[in-house]
C-alpha cells in the first residue's frame, strides 16, 4: 500500500489536479469538542424546522459509525466565488447557487479521487460526502488544517476567505494527519454587526431559525413576520456575513465552467423576478441548487420581499 507520507502526497496532488482548492487529512475519530456544542445547539432549538439535524447524533460525531473501519477523513475545498454577480436592481441568490448544483459537480470529482486512490494505492474502501449525510463538514475541515471556523460559523482561510464548498472522503487508509490552524477573527465583529436578522446570537453561534438562508430554503411553511423588512432582498440563501468578512477581499473567481451562471440569472431585474413563470424558472435553474426550494418556494420568497 506504499507508505503514509507517499500516499498522502499522492492524494493531495490528485485533488489539486481535479480542481480542488485545498485538501487536508485528519484522523477518523469521535469529535469530542463538537459533541456538547451540537447537543446544546439542538436543545436550544436553533435548528428550527430542520428536524433532520436531530437524527444520527452519534454518526454526526463519529465517522467510524458511517464508514466501517475508517481511519482517515480527507477534507476538500472547492471554490465557487463568481467572476460577476447579479445586477444591483435584483432579488438576490446566494453565490453558491449560481451554477450547476454543487452536489453533482463535487460528487463526480470525489468519485474520480476515490477511484484514483484505489487504482494507485490498492484495496481502499471509503465513501464520499457532500453535505448529504450526517457529517460535520466544517469541523472536519478545521481539524484538517484547511481553515478556522469564523464567528459566522463558516470555515475561513487567510488566503481565500470563505466562498467554497466543503466535501469529504472517509477512507479505511492510514495517512499523515494535518494540524488545525489558529483563529484569525481577532476582535472583528463585521459579520455579527451586518447580519440583517441578528442570527449570529454570539460569536461562533448562529441561530439557524433566524437565518435568511433557513427562511428562504429550509423553511417549508410561511416565512414568519419577524423576517419582514429584514430580508435584504435575498430570495434564495444569503451571503451577507461572508460579503462583509475582511478575509473575503482575497477571494478569487473560480475556474469551474459548471459553476458559471445562466446568463439570465445575472441580468434580471426585480420586476422580472416578480413575473417569473414556471417555464422560465425551470430553464434558468435547470441544474441549479435553487430547485430545492421549487418554483412555488421561490415565488413565496419573492412575494414576501415585495
Amino acid at each position: 500500500m506504499g507508505n503514509k507520507s507517499y500516499n498522502t502526497t499522492l492524494i493531495k496532488s490528485e485533488a489539486q489536479r481535479l480542481g480542488f482548492l485545498s485538501c487536508g487529512v485528519s484522523k477518523a475519530q469521535f469529535l469530542e469538542e463538537e459533541a456538547p456544542r451540537l447537543e446544546k445547539w439542538l436543545n436550544q432549538n436553533m435548528h428550527g424546522e430542520m428536524s433532520y439535524m436531530e437524527n444520527h447524533f452519534d454518526k454526526r460525531l463519529d465517522p467510524t459509525k458511517l464508514v466501517e473501519g475508517s481511519k482517515s477523513v480527507i477534507s476538500l475545498l472547492l471554490n465557487y466565488f463568481p467572476a460577476e454577480t447579479q445586477s444591483e436592481d435584483s432579488y438576490k441568490i446566494s453565490k453558491y447557487a449560481y451554477g450547476t448544483d454543487y452536489h453533482f459537480v463535487i460528487k463526480d470529482k470525489l468519485k474520480h479521487l476515490l477511484h484514483y486512490i484505489q487504482t494507485e494505492i490498492g484495496d481502499v474502501h471509503g465513501r464520499a460526502f457532500v453535505d448529504s449525510a450526517p457529517v460535520l463538514d466544517k469541523a472536519w475541515a478545521a481539524k484538517s488544517g484547511l481553515g478556522w471556523i469564523g464567528k459566522h460559523s463558516n470555515l475561513l482561510t487567510q488566503k481565500v476567505g470563505s466562498f467554497y464548498f466543503i466535501a469529504e472522503l472517509i477512507v479505511d487508509l492510514d495517512l499523515d494527519y494535518d494540524s488545525p490552524v489558529t483563529d484569525h477573527c481577532g476582535s472583528c465583529t463585521a459579520c455579527i454587526d451586518a447580519c440583517p436578522t441578528q442570527a449570529i446570537v454570539q460569536p461562533y453561534v448562529v441561530d439557524g431559525s433566524k437565518c435568511i438562508s433557513y427562511a428562504t430554503i429550509e423553511l417549508k411553511n410561511q416565512i414568519p413576520s419577524s423576517f419582514s423588512k429584514h430580508m435584504d432582498d435575498w430570495m434564495f440563501g444569503c451571503d451577507v456575513c461572508q460579503d462583509v468578512c475582511p478575509w473575503n477581499r482575497f477571494s478569487k473567481s473560480h475556474r469551474e465552467p459548471l459553476f458559471n451562471p445562466h446568463p439570465e440569472l445575472l441580468s434580471k431585474s426585480k420586476k422580472e423576478w416578480e413575473e417569473i413563470t414556471k417555464e422560465v424558472f425551470n430553464e434558468i435553474f435547470k441544474k441549479s441548487a435553487v430547485k430545492r426550494t421549487k418554483y412555488e418556494g421561490l415565488k413565496r420568497n419573492i412575494d414576501f420581499l415585495k
